[in-house]
């Protein structure tokens, strides 16, 4: 039985927490006493999951769990560095949070790197889930990505079971840049649901948004056939169409003509999405790769756009062939030139 801490407790680490007890030894950490006490007391999380009962044995506390074999950490991407400063080298480390930090534009193994250094036992968890799904027993299929293949295969084995299913990959940076831009595409696609135009735009919005966060995760390193995986199409597709999907509210909120900051205060949970698609664009722009939908949600965040302007700007644009795709930038080591084969002599 594996020891497992999972660090924050909003929802989906609360959902994923409860999941596991029933394989692992769980210890839920929060950051907030109070927030743990009332967890534990009540055996629910009032505040991010109040409809699950959670099992008697898992365990809650605001102290911080030193004897875990692993750490999921079940933050925000803004609350990620923190984690990993606390959490140190000693521990693998998992995260569950999606989207680019606000400011350096930096992905989460980005985030891990610059804190701790170059480490073998961390990577990422993603993919198609509801937390308040998950937490029912649900079935969900997820994804563990590592840099290090050997890891990615150990962790997944670690969490996967019952209805959880948790597949591996070692395409780090293409499955957190699924994760990151899909909420962006999801807001967008909330706003064409809000401005009520049909089904048949929605499934558009589905496909050129996944084109575009194709796009940009070849120019970034990430390999094409992830994005139509679990972490890609799947996560996506949930995003952008679930009722459970706060960026997806967001963008139908937006089209009903309520400002920003009074949708997220009702919210109550992070939008990822909102911080993500201004540092997407910045991305896209320093690598020279075209994201006309992301384009259109920054400037509807912004309030440079109206939602029906940005609709129309996106209907106005110029035909495209279709399946274009930015060629993966080729490492310092693949960009040198190889060493003619050597010629076999004849025989005779």
């Amino acid at each position: 039985m594996t020891r497992v801490a999972v660090l924050g407790a909003g929802a989906w680490g609360t959902a994923l927490a409860a999941v596991l007890s029933a394989r692992h030894a769980v210890t839920l950490w929060a950051r907030d006493a109070a927030q743990a006490e009332s967890i534990a007391r009540e055996h629910r999380n009032l505040r991010y999951l109040p409809e699950i009962e959670l099992p008697a044995q898992l365990a809650v506390s605001a102290l911080w769990p030193e004897d875990a074999d692993l750490y999921l950490c079940a933050t925000p991407v803004s609350g990620l560095r923190a984690i990993a400063a606390r959490a140190g080298r000693e521990v693998p480390l998992v995260w569950l949070c999606k989207g680019f930090e606000s400011g350096t534009g930096m992905l989460p193994h980005q985030i891990v790197a610059q804190v701790l250094g170059a480490r073998a036992a961390c990577g990422a968890l993603s993919g198609p889930s509801f937390a308040l799904e998950v937490a029912r027993g649900l079935p969900c299929a997820l994804t563990l990505a590592s840099s290090n293949a050997a890891f990615a295969r150990a962790a997944a084995k670690t969490l996967h079971g019952g209805r959880l299913r948790v597949y591996y990959s070692a395409d780090l940076a293409g499955v957190e840049i699924g994760g990151a831009v899909k909420n962006v595409m999801a807001i967008a696609v909330g706003i064409a649901d809000g401005l009520a135009l049909g089904q048949n735009a929605r499934a558009a919005l589905i496909t050129r948004g996944l084109a575009e966060i194709t796009r940009l995760g070849v120019a970034l390193g990430g390999e094409a056939r992830t994005f139509m995986g679990l972490a890609g199409a799947g996560d996506l597709i949930l995003t952008a169409t679930g009722d459970l999907s706060r960026n997806r509210r967001v963008g139908m909120e937006l089209a009903r003509g309520r400002p920003l900051e009074e949708i997220l205060h009702r919210l109550g949970h992070v939008a990822e999405g909102v911080h993500s698609a201004r540092e997407a664009l910045r991305r896209a722009a320093r690598e020279r790769v075209e994201m006309p939908i992301t384009q259109a949600v920054c400037a509807v965040l912004e309030g440079r756009l109206a939602p029906q302007q940005a609709v129309e700007r996106l209907l106005a644009r110029d035909p495209k062939e279709e399946t274009r795709v930015s060629r993966r930038r080729k490492s310092p080591a693949a960009a040198r030139p190889r060493t003619p084969p050597r010629r076999r002599r004849s025989k005779g």
